[in-house]
């Protein structure tokens, strides 16, 4: 039902993650991220709140594999969960729950996990993790490889109809947050169209919150 990847650059400090379902408005429920800490992805059967605990506990500076004990002993439903989970600073890791649906699999790279349920192949995510260690360019760009890889390769079992792709760089906000919340076709290809539009524009609305008076002109009817 999902497949997914979370990933860091260590030479910017960039932590995000990209994701396509079946389900619509996956990213909504299923992509966290938070600035110098982490990025962290809670699918198969979602529980939305896992995520942002794994954040919340990384911030805290526990280990991603003291992180699984913990969600393990407090989440009653674990073993319908699947959690990734991608420190700045430390090892990625991955839970898969006995109960995780269809044909699943995980794969850990030295900067990046992916992991997939309801998958055509249960090497999907070490496709995608190849993908993206390979690759070169912005962190967006080399998620967005890892999913056009994974396409490739076959993807989900069925049809997928959603994507996102969110990043955190060194402001408070998300700076990429982009999704596609259904699409008949291609919704990675949708997705990787918009992050082409919205990629010249990002430093602008970076510079408009933190200085408005430096800012360029919006570009929009009636500026001047």
């Amino acid at each position: 039902m999902t497949f997914s990847i979370a990933a860091r650059c260590p030479e910017t400090g960039m932590v995000g993650v990209a994701l396509a379902s079946s389900s619509i408005c996956v990213a909504s429920r299923c992509a966290n991220v938070m600035a110098g800490v982490g990025a962290a992805l809670s699918q198969n059967v979602t529980n939305p709140v896992l995520g942002q605990q794994v954040l919340t506990l990384m911030a805290r500076g526990e280990s991603t594999d003291r992180i699984i004990d913990i969600l393990k002993a407090e989440e009653p439903f674990i073993e319908w969960r699947q959690l990734v989970m991608v420190p700045l600073k430390g090892q990625p890791a991955i839970f898969s729950g006995n109960k995780a649906l269809g044909v699943y699999g995980a794969a850990i790279g030295i900067h990046s996990a992916a992991a997939g349920n309801l998958l055509a192949t249960s090497e999907l995510p070490q496709i995608m993790v190849d993908a993206f260690e390979s690759a070169s360019g912005s962190l967006p760009e080399r998620l967005l490889a890892a999913m056009q890889a994974a396409v490739a390769a076959g993807g989900e079992a069925g049809p997928i109809h959603a994507a996102g792709l969110k990043v955190a760089d060194q402001q408070s906000w998300p700076v990429v947050d982009l999704r596609v919340d259904w699409a008949d076709e291609d919704p990675i290809g949708a997705l990787s169209r918009l992050w082409q539009m919205y990629q010249p524009q990002m430093q602008d609305y970076i510079t408009r919150a933190i200085n408005p008076a430096s800012a360029p002109s919006y570009g929009v009817p009636g500026d001047l």
